[in-house]
């Protein structure tokens, strides 16, 4: 009993993780509305994002913690992470774009973006390459991206295909096979983490300096990094 328990309580901090990605789901429908202590509704999205990133973080601490690894936890793991990092952010971006192009079919152009999640998260569970770096665009990253966009269009909504085009380009970064290292550093040398490092100013840098909108700006910089870190430790 207490070792079932035990096993699965990082699913339960998991299942949180899908919790703050359906909501945001839900508030992405009511984008402009007010819909909580004077927030409107993409808003919301983008707090229920960030909580579900938060738990995201916490569940495989808590796995190893607690010594419960298991195949259902990393495919339950995927399966969130397709929501609250694919769907989500896809929703938030749909809805803003109905909203100033009523109507039009083309705003579906940006499910692209759930779509290429899965397959992303599907190779990533069956590729035992991606361990200290990623190929293509990690999905977290992903809505970081989306958010920092969103904040955007918020106050200037550029043509319909410049946004479609994004879409469909972040979409194919998630998919193709650009060498990408992992956020997480390796102790604290300079040599190994120098790429990690210049991220951690430029968001710092960008995200003072631009607030939300800086996020969009923090993963082009993570991007060029990347391509930058290959040409240089090939």
């Amino acid at each position: 009993m207490l070792a079932t328990l035990r096993n699965n309580i990082p699913n339960a901090v998991t299942s949180l993780n899908l919790v703050c990605g359906t909501l945001a789901v839900v508030a992405a429908f009511r984008c402009h509305d007010t819909v909580l202590c004077g927030l409107q509704g993409y808003q919301v999205a983008f707090l229920l994002i960030a909580l579900g990133a938060v738990a995201d973080f916490c569940d495989g601490l808590v796995a190893r913690a607690l010594h419960a690894v298991s195949g259902i936890g990393r495919e339950l793991d995927s399966l969130s992470d397709l929501v609250t990092f694919g769907l989500a952010p896809a929703m938030v971006l749909y809805n803003l774009l109905n909203a100033a192009y009523p109507d039009n079919a083309w705003c579906l152009a940006v499910m692209t973006i759930p779509l290429c999640g899965a397959l992303r998260l599907a190779r990533f569970n069956v590729d035992t390459e991606q361990t200290t770096t990623f190929k293509g665009l990690p999905i977290p990253a992903n809505a970081i991206f989306w958010i920092g966009y969103a904040q955007g269009l918020t106050s200037f909504m550029p043509p319909l295909w410049v946004v479609i085009g994004m879409a469909v380009l972040f979409s194919i970064l998630m998919v193709c096979n650009l060498r990408m290292f992992s956020f997480k550093m390796h102790g604290f040398g300079l040599r190994e983490n120098w790429a990690q490092f210049l991220l951690l100013i430029a968001a710092v840098v960008l995200i003072a300096s631009c607030g939300l909108v800086g996020l969009k700006f923090t993963i082009f910089a993570y991007l060029l990094l990347s391509v930058v870190k290959n040409w240089i430790d090939p």
